[in-house]
């Protein structure tokens, strides 16, 4: 029963996210097991061509509804197509209300899916391949009931 609620969500998301022609890059990967290791530091690889369009970067989470707590913890580091570090940010991002435990995202069954802001109308100064990679940096090692988490980079739609 699980692993169709988890088709399902997949499937849903997926037909939904094609549709979007202002992706640029849309990726994540899958926890194994649902325990977020400190080690396991998933990396995105994003090919930029124009540098003349502002993007919105986001994360992309998925978790489990019994997820302990209402906020984790992010490292972004932030490479360019030379291989030197832009940013090495420590962020937090909220998943779920810190006083009613409503969940943000969207969600079907126990599974939540998160789209969150972290760089909005950013211009990557030179085209080439720029490396994101993401950790968690909560206190506790593993981290369950974190089930993928990604990147999404969108060019930033021009008003007409």
């Amino acid at each position: 029963m699980k692993f169709f609620r988890l088709a399902v969500v997949v499937f849903l998301v997926s037909l939904l996210s094609g549709c979007d022609k202002n992706v640029v890059y849309k990726a994540h990967e899958d926890i194994d097991d649902g325990l977020w290791y400190i080690k396991n530091k998933p990396s995105f690889k994003v090919e930029i061509t124009d540098t003349t369009q502002a993007y919105n970067l986001y994360y992309v989470l998925r978790n489990a509804l019994q997820y302990p707590y209402y906020n984790l913890y992010i490292t972004r580091n932030f490479a360019g197509p030379d291989g030197k570090v832009i940013s090495n940010t420590l962020e937090e991002v909220f998943i779920s209300n810190e006083i009613s435990g409503k969940p943000y995202g969207h969600g079907l069954g126990d599974l939540f899916d998160h789209k969150i802001p972290f760089l909005k109308n950013y211009r990557f100064p030179r085209s080439g391949t720029y490396t994101f990679t993401i950790s968690q940096s909560m206190r506790q090692n593993p981290l369950p009931f974190i089930i993928s988490v990604g990147i999404s980079v969108e060019k930033v739609a021009v008003e007409k």
